[in-house]
């Protein structure tokens, strides 16, 4: 499975069209579901609440402006290789502070998409399309290029 453990609910009809519209692209291929947390002013009430949603049995991806980027392919080959060994893999997005040192040292690993930072519900909606994109190109399917 795979989970998205993000920050705040998405307002935009046009983001969660796109949102709802890779969800059914990535569940013809993998089971996938997404938890939101409540924002909140107090941000430590968010980092707390996905400290405590955090399963150690995941393998578990901090998405942060920290950490190392990847392409396409080598994200593909990455959530292939991680289905070897975990059945279950967890992207944690924080809210408009990001994350703290805690939560990243609670992942396994630490990705950046960009050094750019992106409208929260735009975010949610890239991770998707390269999930999606990753299983198109580990299935040798046209979409990648």
């Amino acid at each position: 499975m795979i989970r998205i453990l993000c920050v705040g609910k998405i307002k935009e009809n046009y983001l969660r069209e796109m949102i709802n519209d890779y969800l059914k692209r990535i569940n013809k291929y993998h089971k996938i579901i997404i938890e939101e947390i409540k924002d909140d002013v107090k941000v430590e009430k968010e980092w707390q609440a996905l400290k405590q949603r955090i399963n150690p049995k995941h393998y578990n991806i901090a998405l942060d402006l920290e950490g190392s980027m990847l392409e396409s392919v080598a994200l593909a080959k990455k959530i292939d290789n991680i289905f070897n060994n975990y059945s279950t893999i967890t992207f944690v997005i924080g809210g408009s502070t990001g994350l703290n040192d805690e939560i990243r040292n609670m992942c396994q690993e630490v990705i950046s998409f960009s050094k750019f930072t992106f409208p929260h519900g735009l975010f949610r909606g890239i991770l998707l399309e390269q999930i999606y994109r990753a299983f198109k190109i580990n299935n040798h399917e046209t979409y990648h290029k």
